[in-house]
């Protein structure tokens, strides 16, 4: 693969290992990213001539011609993240949401470019039904629940992308994301994975939100990038959408214990009620799982990296991170 991409979030978990996938196969990049939740720390080791940062939001950097010049490619990832985030502040995810996938969508049309959407497995909202198809009807909570506002906003991003499709033609796939894990995610956000792993390392007290009977089903992210990198080159995936991730799931309990048990952790788990972790109102969906047949069917996919080995790399590198910061400034003399 050759060319020139844009990745909007490109500084993000998961825009730094496509960036960094991208690269190795030889794409020349533009990484846009307003680092609000993205770190220049992710993409130092990228950046040379043939991958580029630029430090802004995704609608005002795509709206200059010259960086969309020769681009093939744009990948939008940049979008608010995380449970709690959206919690703190809906309007503005609401609008950060819908107002830059209608830019990069415009963007990638005047440019010519095939454009791949981060839509999310959000979008289901509480739909009973597993495993979760693509064109299951979607089941949302009540307005006074925030919870279900960031799936609503990508589900407004998906219809944009496919009515760009319909009308001008644009070549666009929508990816659902499903729990995507790996090296350099954060849990500032409400991201259980590396909040589990950062409390087991440390020997404290993981606090499982719930009963702890709720599944997911977790991926890891260079699996999840892999599968962007072909299904944007494959001209019969434009104007469809297909889940991203695994189909394995297990409950937020075993989730723990198996951190716990990777780390060697003794300070075990608690449960916290969901009202004393988001406050009253707040709505999770108990189940989540993909079914992956159309994407399968689509490009082969089938996720290569299971769920403890990189639960176990996670906990390699959190405690790699703590020796570097407990060890003496300089060095020995």
């Amino acid at each position: 693969m050759t060319g020139k991409a844009i990745i909007t979030g490109g500084a993000g978990f998961i825009g730094s290992h496509l960036a960094a996938g991208l690269k190795a196969d030889g794409v020349s990049l533009v990484l846009v990213d307003d680092l609000s939740t993205g770190s220049r720390d992710n993409i130092n080791g990228l950046l040379d001539d043939r991958c580029l940062f630029v430090h802004d939001k995704a609608d005002h950097a795509l709206a200059d011609p010259a960086l969309m010049r020769g681009v093939g490619q744009v990948y939008h990832l940049a979008a608010s993240v995380g449970v709690q985030r959206v919690i703190d502040d809906p309007p503005a995810m609401v609008r950060n949401n819908i107002d830059q996938t209608e830019a990069v969508l415009a963007a990638a049309r005047r440019a010519g470019a095939s454009v791949l959407i981060a839509s999310s497995s959000e979008v289901y909202g509480k739909c009973p039904v597993l495993p979760l198809r693509e064109d299951m009807e979607l089941v949302y909570g009540p307005t006074t629940a925030s919870r279900w506002a960031y799936g609503l906003t990508k589900a407004l991003d998906e219809h944009l992308a496919i009515d760009m499709h319909r009308r001008h033609g644009l070549r666009v796939v929508v990816t659902r994301l499903f729990n995507t894990i790996g090296p350099r995610q954060v849990g500032h956000y409400g991201m259980v994975v590396p909040r589990f792993v950062a409390k087991a390392v440390d020997n404290e007290v993981i606090d499982v939100y719930g009963d702890g009977t709720q599944t997911r089903a977790f991926c890891d992210v260079r699996d999840v990038t892999r599968a962007m990198a072909e299904l944007i080159a494959n001209p019969d995936c434009f104007g469809r959408v297909f889940n991203l991730g695994s189909d394995r799931r297990v409950t937020i309990n075993e989730l723990a214990d198996r951190v716990i048990k990777l780390a060697g952790s003794t300070a075990g788990k608690r449960l916290i009620p969901y009202e004393q972790a988001f406050g009253p109102d707040f709505e999770d969906p108990t189940h989540r799982l993909p079914d992956t047949a159309r994407i399968t069917q689509a490009i082969g996919f089938k996720p290569e990296i299971d769920l403890d080995q990189t639960l176990a790399e996670l906990i390699t590198l959190r405690r790699d991170h703590l020796a570097a910061a407990a060890a003496p400034a300089g060095g020995a003399n």
